[in-house]
Order: structure tokens, then C-alpha cells, then sequence
């Protein structure tokens, strides 16, 4: 986030979780309930089934050892890391819907081939643009296509993995026997 011009630090921290219902609602009523302000959430799938992958973003105000440690004591919570201070790649994905006329093709078109970005929609009288990269990039493109007139716009907030070979967590079996762990359900 912004304050002006200048911007914030921020906390990433990265969980793997159940994928049961409620656990979405569990990590969110406890950062309510805490005071935690959470900048992005962004949960999905992760390479071993029954199993989620959360980015969480948090103020820079907030101790995010406080949030490991709270989120940490959640049952659908296998494992949480604060990654701000560690070698990350991070990338967020957005959608702009941008207005789209004769006028402006070529221009629009420029722009989005400089930012390595796609035009993925278009219609007569709006284009939609996929753009993937850190969030300066994200924002950079935002702002030129504000010329253009942006009809709307969504993100997903950011996505961390650790750089290099090791994974972000432990494999499901070594959670497993640290917590004496039930298996994760696997989907149906």
C-alpha cells in the first residue's frame, strides 16, 4: 500500500493448510479477531492433493512472528513461515478491462507488448489485459492504461514461493510424524 508516495513494508507469510471446509474462515476470524490487517490473501492448490497453499500479506506494523505463531495454532494449519526477509520470488496477475477503440488499438497494443503483458479479450469496444509480474510492474502498467480509460480491474494479490531447490514447507509425511497427524482426507 501507499501513503503518498511512499511505501510500506509489508510481511509475506506462506501456509500450507487443509483443504477442508472452514478452513479459510478460521485463518480469516483469527486475523479479525487479533487486529491483524491483511493486505492480500490468495489461496489455491498445491502439488500434493487435499492440501493448500496460502500467501497471506499483513501491515509491517504488525509483528508477524504474533501472526505465525496465532495462524500457527489453527488445526488446519500444517505449517506457516514469515518469508519477508528470505529470498523469494514473489508475482501477482491482473485483469484489466481497458476501453478499446480505433483510435487507441495501436497505442494500447504498444503498451502492453513493452510490459511483456497480453491482450487475452477483445471486443469492440473494450480489450482485456493479463499482466503477471512483481508488483511495480503490476502498477506501472495500471497507471499508463489509466490514460487509456480502465473500465475495471482485478488482481489476485501477491504469490511468494522461496527461491532455489528446497521446498517451502516439509513434505505431508515429515508434518505428519512431527505432529502425530492424521492424514490429509484425500479428495474424492
Amino acid at each position: 500500500m501507499r501513503d503518498g508516495n511512499i511505501r510500506r513494508r509489508r510481511h509475506t507469510v506462506i501456509a500450507q493448510l487443509e483443504d477442508r471446509p472452514g478452513a479459510l474462515n478460521r485463518i480469516v476470524s483469527r486475523c479479525r479477531q487479533r487486529g491483524f490487517d491483511i493486505e492480500s490473501l490468495v489461496v489455491g492448490r498445491s502439488e500434493t492433493p487435499g492440501l493448500l497453499r496460502m500467501t497471506l500479506v499483513v501491515d509491517g506494523g504488525i509483528d508477524a512472528e504474533q501472526v505465525v505463531r496465532q495462524l500457527g495454532k489453527l488445526v488446519d494449519v500444517l505449517d506457516i513461515r514469515d518469508v519477508s526477509d528470505e529470498d523469494t520470488l514473489v508475482r501477482e496477475m491482473a485483469l484489466i478491462k481497458v476501453r478499446w477503440d480505433a483510435d487507441r488499438r495501436t497505442h494500447i497494443t504498444e503498451v502492453v507488448r513493452a510490459f511483456r503483458a497480453r491482450i487475452v479479450d477483445v471486443s469492440p469496444a473494450s480489450v482485456i489485459v493479463e499482466v503477471t509480474g512483481d508488483e511495480g510492474k503490476v502498477d506501472a502498467l495500471v497507471r499508463l492504461l489509466q490514460d487509456y480509460g480502465v473500465i475495471e480491474m482485478v488482481r489476485t494479490g501477491r504469490l511468494a514461493m522461496l527461491r532455489g531447490p528446497a521446498p517451502s514447507h516439509p513434505p505431508l509425511e515429515q508434518l505428519e510424524e512431527a505432529y502425530e497427524y492424521c492424514p490429509v482426507p484425500q479428495p474424492r
